[in-house]
């Protein structure tokens, strides 16, 4: 089973995208945490085979996590779930490493589009 790692300061928009990702089919093991220093934390202790993340949270950054995830050596497959999706963003993302920055509002269609690929 596939095991995923969901950052997001909002315990709501958690719950949204767990719920997107049942929708989209993705029965998965699901861990959470609320920034990303939690998140790395997270990855440090168990690495899973996901990461999908927020941008903008307390303590570490979204784009901070991941290129504290890369810093480290970790190359676990790393997505952005966040409000914003501006062309400046997708470009630091891509640069650090991630893999694709899906923008809220977001459907079940829009994760497959996305994660797909990635697990092919």
């Amino acid at each position: 089973m596939i095991r995923v790692l969901i950052a997001d300061d909002s315990r709501v928009m958690r719950q949204i995208v767990i719920r997107t990702l049942r929708q989209a089919g993705y029965d998965w093991d699901i861990r959470e945490a609320s920034d990303g220093q939690e998140g790395l934390e997270a990855v440090r202790a168990d690495e899973p085979d996901v990461v999908l993340s927020d941008w903008n949270m307390p303590n570490l950054t979204g784009i901070d996590f991941l290129r504290a995830l890369r810093a480290e050596g970790f190359g676990t497959p790393f997505g952005f779930v966040t409000s914003e999706g501006s062309d400046e963003m997708r470009t630091l993302a891509d640069e650090a490493g991630a893999l694709f920055l899906i923008a809220k509002p977001f459907t079940a269609d829009t994760f497959r589009e996305a994660i797909d690929p990635v697990l092919a």
